[in-house]
């Protein structure tokens, strides 16, 4: 017979269903007409967005039968799905090896080793793509030792976002969202999201964002002209697309942990500085983009301190 205690649910069954939260009073210059809206990714168990495809891929591993034991995990990341896979190995028993960035905040890096993952680190010049050459390299010399995510190229990448975070975000605003904006890294949020949307409503607007420039410092964010570009983005998507500085998200950063007690990271800054843009444009609407984690992974950085 199964107990009250059978029924509470697992770390991982509290992946999702994150609350949207208002955003607009950033801005007063938009009509009253409009809301801007931000999906609470950093509340999920891993602290991000990528919990969700980190979740999804390793799911459909196992299901088709390419992780078990003896095989480890293998990824390149920039952090959050590499924290994301760190935290999913410990529930499922899995050995966590990640190729990152040495410039990775400190804060990321303490966190995977917390959760046990192997740190391999990259040229920091090379930015996440030499993080991705090295998990190639690695794969390529013994493939038989490895499960490799290869986020940016795994279909279950974006349809993790297609299957939860899109419809989400409809039944959350009773299909009334008229514009969806968000970042590109991997690019699997805003494609699986966005398709998600397109499917349900044909009208709605699909807005990427991505740094203004190749050297930028939107941890996670892509660069596309400049970077190797994601074999799961589809450039056809988006509606328009929109560049954000990173002085601008950091400014905006500080304002929502200031104004709204929104502890977020810069990817986040990015995503509302787009979204708020996006918004001033219109006399009624609803706007939602993603908080993508929490600020707590970017404490070190030096802009929390600027007025």
């Amino acid at each position: 017979m199964r107990t009250a205690a059978d029924q509470i649910p697992t770390l991982l069954d509290r992946i999702g269903n994150t609350p949207l939260l208002a955003l607009h009073s950033l801005d007063a210059s938009i009509s009253p007409g409009v809301r801007v809206l931000g999906k609470a990714e950093f509340l999920n168990p891993g602290g991000s967005v990528k919990d969700r495809p980190a979740l999804n891929m390793i799911q459909e591993a196992e299901r088709r039968g390419e992780i078990g034991p003896g095989k480890s995990i293998l990824e390149a990341t920039s952090g959050n799905t590499g924290i994301a896979l760190a935290m999913i190995g410990a529930v499922r028993g899995y050995e966590v090896v990640l190729c990152l960035p040495a410039n990775a905040s400190q804060e990321r890096i303490a966190t995977l080793r917390a959760y046990g993952a192997r740190l391999v680190l990259t040229d920091p010049g090379e930015m996440i793509d030499g993080a991705i050459h090295e998990a190639r390299m690695m794969y390529e010399r013994s493939p038989e030792r490895w499960y490799y995510a290869n986020q940016y190229a795994n279909e279950d990448n974006w349809k993790a976002h297609y299957q939860t975070t899109g419809p989400e975000i409809l039944a959350q605003t009773r299909g009334g969202i008229t514009h969806f904006v968000a970042g590109l890294g991997t690019s699997g949020t805003f494609v699986g999201a966005g398709r998600a949307m397109r499917d349900a409503r044909a009208d709605v607007r699909l807005v990427s964002m991505q740094p203004d420039s190749s050297w930028h410092g939107l941890e996670g964010l892509k660069h596309m002209e400049s970077a190797l570009v994601p074999a799961i983005y589809d450039d056809g998507l988006a509606d328009e697309n929109v560049t954000v500085v990173t002085e601008a998200a950091q400014a905006m950063t500080r304002m929502m942990a200031r104004r709204l007690g929104i502890f977020a990271g810069v990817s986040a800054g990015a995503n509302v500085t787009a979204a708020l843009r996006i918004a001033r444009t219109l006399d009624s609407g609803t706007v939602v983009t993603v908080l993508c984690d929490g600020g707590e992974r970017y404490t070190g950085d030096s802009f929390w301190n600027e007025e």
